[in-house]
């Protein structure tokens, strides 16, 4: 996979992580109390669906671009919310065209839900998207920019004054460790800040995903994951995860009606499945 995060900007996987990340800022904000958000690789903030990167992958074709074209009528509400997020991120930039050119990335998508009061902390690495990102914020007092290793942020900024706190991991998983690495990130993060709720992205090639995840079935833990099937193009990512940990109440519930309709809507082939720790049942692919 490539670092930059612009070349699968709107793919499935943003589809399920961002599906998810808006209902979690929802629920947590609910009850008008202060919330700190920490992102801790926050990518460039937003992409141009219709230039650069994500022209020369297409991604987004088989992601948010197919799901905008879905009838509303029947849509789940978590899904209803999140293209409305992605719609209001694009108009600013004055589009009016039939489809999306501009995609919110997980910082914008945040700050686009918190109240008055909550903090963002994002944290990008990558120095021409961490420029990018500040440019995005600019003047924004509501959100902190830094350009450091998420994963040294875990240490420095947990516990938050807030006491009540979202923490995004959306690492680029391009060092062989990285699994390694993440789980070493959320330990220490949970040692630090036992009560926050985490939000981990993680792709499915192999076994390495499935030993992530049963390291963390001590915790409280909702997994969803989305798998494309045997269609996708040979090389490309075609199934990932997001592992939440302490989720807020009725987020499964709401990912239980949306990540059904969302697999149903991407493809034929393409399977979710969602599973909670104490374990339950997996969900089943929606029938054809």
């Amino acid at each position: 996979m490539n670092y930059r995060h612009g070349y699968h900007a709107g793919n499935f996987a943003d589809v399920l992580k961002h599906v998810a990340l808006v209902e979690l800022v929802r629920l947590l904000t609910a009850k008008g109390k202060k919330l700190f958000v920490l992102d801790t690789h926050a990518g460039a903030g937003g992409y141009d669906l219709s230039d650069g990167f994500a022209t020369r992958t297409g991604e987004a074709e088989l992601g948010v671009l197919r799901l905008e074209t879905a009838a509303r009528a029947g849509m789940p509400a978590a899904v209803a919310r999140y293209l409305a997020a992605v719609s209001a991120y694009d108009r600013k930039f004055g589009s009016s065209g039939p489809r999306l050119r501009h995609y919110p990335g997980s910082p914008r998508l945040i700050r686009a839900a918190l109240q008055p009061g909550d903090r963002l902390v994002a944290c990008e690495l990558h120095p021409q998207d961490g420029l990018a990102l500040k440019r995005e914020f600019a003047g924004d007092r509501a959100v902190e920019i830094r350009q450091a290793d998420g994963y040294h942020a875990l240490k420095a900024l947990l516990p938050p004054p807030e006491r009540r706190g979202l923490v995004l991991i959306d690492p680029p998983f391009e060092v062989p460790d990285e699994f390694e690495r993440l789980l070493r990130g959320l330990r220490q993060g949970l040692r630090r800040f036992a009560t926050g709720c985490y939000a981990i992205w993680y792709p499915i090639k192999d076994d390495a995903a499935k030993d992530f995840i049963a390291g963390l079935t001590d915790l409280k833990l909702v997994t969803l994951e989305l798998n494309l099937g045997p269609t996708i193009e040979s090389g490309k990512l075609s199934a990932c995860g997001l592992a939440v940990v302490n989720p807020p109440w009725k987020f499964e519930e709401a990912m239980r009606e949306a990540l059904p309709w969302i697999a149903s809507h991407l493809g034929p082939d393409v399977r979710p499945t969602i599973r909670v720790w104490p374990a339950t049942s997996p969900v089943p692919a929606p029938s054809a």
